[in-house]
C-alpha cells in the first residue's frame, strides 16, 4: 500500500508495513552493531554506520515519521483554516 502524498509534502512512507519494519531492523541493527562491535573489531565496525543511515533514509526520526505515514496509509491529513489546524481522517 503506497501512501498518496500531496505535491510539496515529503513522504517517508514505504510501500508496505513489513518492508518498513525490515528497513528499521536493518537500520537500527547496523547502528547498534557498529557501536557494540567497535571494542571488538575496532574502527572497521564503524563501516556499519552508513549502512544503518541509508536503511533509515538519513535519520531514526525520519524512519519513525515514515512508520506513522505507512500505518496511516495517507488517510490522516492536516487541515488548516485561518489560524488553526486540525487532524482530519480522509
Amino acid at each position: 500500500m503506497s501512501a498518496p502524498v500531496r505535491s510539496g509534502e515529503p513522504s517517508f512512507a514505504s510501500r508496505s508495513l513489513s518492508a518498513h519494519l525490515v528497513r528499521g531492523l536493518i537500520g537500527f541493527g547496523s547502528l547498534i552493531g557498529s557501536l557494540a562491535l567497535t571494542p571488538i573489531l575496532g574502527f572497521g565496525a564503524l563501516l556499519l554506520l552508513p549502512v544503518g543511515l541509508v536503511a533509515l533514509r538519513g535519520c531514526p526520526m525520519c524512519w519513525l515519521i515514515g512508520l506513522a505515514q505507512t500505518i496511516s496509509g495517507g488517510r490522516l491529513r492536516r487541515d488548516c483554516t485561518g489560524d488553526s489546524c486540525s487532524l482530519v481522517i480522509r
